[in-house]
């Protein structure tokens, strides 16, 4: 995969960069990234039971997921969270810096992404560059090109 923002500037999706020390989960994000306009997002990785089907679910960040209601909507069988090598071999990045933007590096298709409706509310969506050093603000209309050049579409979910 190229460089996400060659990705995103070939494909003129906007966005407005915001460099921060490095943050692994909500917790840290929320004390360490600068306050943004847009939805702040929590990002799962999660795959069925088999292994055969992998899913990025986006929802608003203090949001509980139920994963068991979640796999029922979905049609899936079992849903957990997929391993850190399940999520470096489908998405190419490591832990903590899972976001909407990974799936520039399923160019098979292999991940399905779901968003949460709350999320598609809001005006922009925040969302890591592949790397969870900096924290991009990308308005929705641009999101949903992203989504549309990568082949994943916009699929909507209420959580």
């Amino acid at each position: 995969m190229k460089d996400i923002y060659e990705f995103l500037d070939e494909n003129q999706v906007g966005y407005e960069r915001h460099d921060h020390r490095a943050v692994f989960t909500v917790e840290e994000a929320k004390e360490y990234s600068p306050k943004l306009d847009g939805a702040s997002t929590k990002n799962l990785f999660l795959r069925d039971k088999k292994g055969t089907r992998h899913f990025l679910l986006t929802v608003p960040e203090d949001k509980k997921v139920d994963l068991k209601y979640l796999s029922t909507k979905i049609g899936s069988s079992r849903l957990s969270f997929a391993s850190p090598e399940r999520l470096k071999t489908h998405l190419g990045i490591e832990p903590g810096a899972v976001s909407l933007l990974a799936l520039a590096n399923d160019q098979e298709q292999n991940v399905e992404a779901f968003i949460d409706q709350e999320i598609w509310q809001a005006e922009a969506i925040l969302c890591h560059p592949l790397v969870n050093t900096s924290t991009l603000v990308i308005p929705r209309k641009d999101m949903g090109q992203f989504l549309e050049k990568t082949g994943h579409g916009v699929n909507l979910i209420e959580v």
